[in-house]
């Protein structure tokens, strides 16, 4: 309706200022002469504006919201980054140069720094990292403790190992956390006679190494034993040095 009226407004002014031209040069007075070449002067400018100019101006916000849109969704990946086992990161103690470091997250979960001894990093983002060290060599300085950055250098994803009664057994990452049918698939599923009820997940833990029990028989029945609609449980996900073990 807008674009609409514009173009209606324009053709109203054009036809008004043409008509005042007609006018005067139908006049017989010298004297009118100047009004006349200055109405028609004016209507050869108003046939170089584009009916469109308007809405043409209009469409550029949108374009730029577009944009701005497009950015949120990888900021908030990035925030929402946690560490894996098998992450390198670097760690900067501003105005400590002895104690730049590049550390390797360890398939426990954890590195070693100096003065800060044992830093638990699995599951946590860089920001949590660096205050914990910051804190803790914060007992070595009588003024405030220096400020700690820790960046991820490289990131080998989710590594795990599907073994047993599969086709293709070994290990496998992934850059995202799978669940035991996507680990499965990507071992090239069952292998013959395997014992789908005795499947198992180990994972290592700060507390010792822990075992749970998985229903890959009832899973893998699909609809004869799983009722349609959303799943009661979610399915297992396996971590970064998880093992699945199908016997």
């Amino acid at each position: 309706m807008r674009k609409r009226g514009v173009a209606l407004f324009q053709i109203v002014i054009r036809w008004q200022l043409w008509g005042l031209a007609m006018f005067h040069s139908t006049d017989a007075r010298g004297m009118q002469a100047p009004l006349r070449e200055a109405a028609i002067t004016l209507f050869a400018l108003t046939l170089s504006i584009p009916l469109t100019a308007q809405p043409a101006l209009a469409a550029a916000p949108a374009v730029s919201a577009a944009q701005s849109a497009a950015v949120l969704p990888e900021n908030a990946v990035a925030a929402r980054y946690t560490v894996k086992a098998g992450d390198q990161l670097d760690v900067f103690v501003w105005g400590e140069e002895r104690m730049q470091r590049q550390v390797l997250v360890q398939p426990d979960g954890t590195f070693a720094f100096p003065l800060a001894g044992t830093i638990r990093a699995d599951g946590r983002n860089v920001s949590d990292i660096a205050d914990e060290i910051r804190g803790r060599i914060a007992l070595n300085y009588v003024a405030a403790p220096p400020d700690v950055t820790v960046t991820v250098r490289e990131t080998d994803g989710t590594r795990f190992y599907v073994l047993g009664k599969v086709r293709t057994p070994g290990s496998f990452t992934s850059g995202s956390a799978p669940n035991i049918l996507q680990a499965l698939s990507m071992a090239g599923g069952i292998a013959e006679f395997a014992d789908t009820g005795g499947a198992v997940i180990m994972r290592q833990t700060p507390t010792g190494q822990v075992m749970e029990r998985v229903r890959l028989s009832k899973l893998l029945k699909g609809s004869r034993s799983l009722d349609t609609g959303a799943l009661a449980t979610p399915l297992p996900t396996l971590q970064s040095g998880d093992v699945l073990l199908i016997p």
